[in-house]
């Protein structure tokens, strides 16, 4: 332990709303390969507007009934544990963002 906290890392991996793998939510299959692979907890955090690497804004309207709105899946754990998620989860996004950053949990 550090005197401000115990280092760990954030990940994170931004992904659409309308991202499937195999027939389901990619989100859903994020969160339970974190599960499975003992992650300690994960996050979905569904955001109103964003956009990627093709530059298309994708935003909540009122009128619209078909979103494909931004998602974000965060974790947080000792490094260790999040770097031998990170391949598997690689294979799983394709081309998804996932990032990592250092956190002190306090």
């Amino acid at each position: 332990m550090t005197p401000g906290g115990d280092e760990a890392l954030l990940l994170r991996v931004f992904v659409g709303e309308a991202d499937a793998h195999e027939g389901r939510p990619l989100f859903e299959a994020i969160l339970e390969l974190l599960r499975r692979r003992g992650v300690g907890g994960a996050t979905v955090l569904g955001g109103i507007a964003g956009y990627g690497r093709s530059s298309v804004v994708h935003a909540a309207h009122l009128l619209r009934l078909s979103e494909d709105l931004p998602i974000v899946v965060e974790a947080v754990d000792r490094p260790e544990v999040v770097e031998a998620v990170l391949d598997e989860l690689r294979a799983l996004v394709g081309g998804a963002l996932i990032t990592t950053e250092r956190v002190l949990v306090r």
